[in-house]
């Protein structure tokens, strides 16, 4: 869902791991004389539950990490990285971007998020789950909504959102989706099937992935949004369906989705 609902700025947190002086200056610069506070957030997250707004200096993983610390706050990211999906511009616009925030010129992109229970607890992702092996291909079992599906046998098993789509999920060669649409993506990795398909399901259903015991892989593993190794055995399940949280990004312009994927990969110059 993509909301033009205006924020009430009193207080901004600067989330910048490697630029933070000279981004906190300049953010200072802008905001302060209107009254509004800049709090610099570590990566440890503490207590910023007075947050009205979240800026994100750094690329995708930056954003994945904002989101992640801090849930129910939006963020506005700008990217100092190599891709930027997540990001509303590069660093060249931060103070057209600014500006914009300023004066209520920009929308809210409401996003799915995905609620994935292990073993070893829960954890959310914004852009996938996944579960792999290190060096040998594994056999896993998919079920959909208490419904046999198949079994997936090759490198792994991906379950993303339509955010994730232009992440992991586009280099196994997912269709990329609106990032607004409630849905998951399902694809296995270098599957030895020539019948395997991606596959998308609305964002009720209920996935639950089990590692099968044909499975000779000694270490296998779950990654949510690429963060560390999560150890799986055989017969471990891991369920996965769409959390009440929502991921909120800000965003300049409508029609930023496309005008990120053009840019993003490279679909067409200027002039053309």
């Amino acid at each position: 869902m993509v909301r033009e609902n205006k924020i009430k700025l009193r207080k901004v947190g600067i989330f910048s791991p490697q630029y933070e002086q000279p981004v906190t200056e300049l953010v200072q610069e802008w905001f302060v004389p209107h009254g509004i506070e800049i709090s610099p957030l570590e990566e440890n997250g503490g207590r910023n539950d007075d947050l009205d707004l979240v800026l994100s200096f750094g690329g995708d993983g930056t954003v994945l990490a904002a989101l992640s610390i801090f849930p129910h706050c939006p963020v506005l990211a700008v990217n100092f990285g190599n891709v930027g999906f997540l990001t509303a511009g590069d660093r060249e616009e931060l103070t057209k971007m600014l500006q914009c925030v300023l004066e209520g010129k920009y929308i809210i992109s409401e996003r799915s998020v995905l609620e994935c229970f292990h073993p070893h607890g829960k954890d959310f992702a914004v852009n996938e789950v996944v579960v792999r092996g290190a060096t040998r291909l594994i056999s896993v079992d998919l079920n959909i909504n208490d419904q046999h599906i198949r079994k997936v046998r090759g490198d792994g098993v991906i379950v993303g959102t339509a955010t994730g789509s232009t992440a992991y999920l586009m280099a196994a060669g997912s269709p990329i989706v609106m990032p607004e649409l409630r849905c998951m993506i399902i694809t296995g990795l270098n599957e030895y099937d020539f019948r395997s398909r991606h596959l998308v399901v609305n964002g009720e259903s209920k996935i639950r992935l089990q590692v099968l015991e044909q499975t000779q892989e000694k270490e296998i593993y779950l990654s949510v949004d690429g963060k560390g190794k999560i150890p799986l055995e055989i017969g471990n399940e891991v369920v996965i369906s769409e959390s009440s949280r929502q991921a909120k990004l800000i965003f300049m312009e409508k029609n930023y989705f496309f005008q990120n994927l053009s840019s993003r990969l490279s679909w067409f110059r200027s002039g053309e």
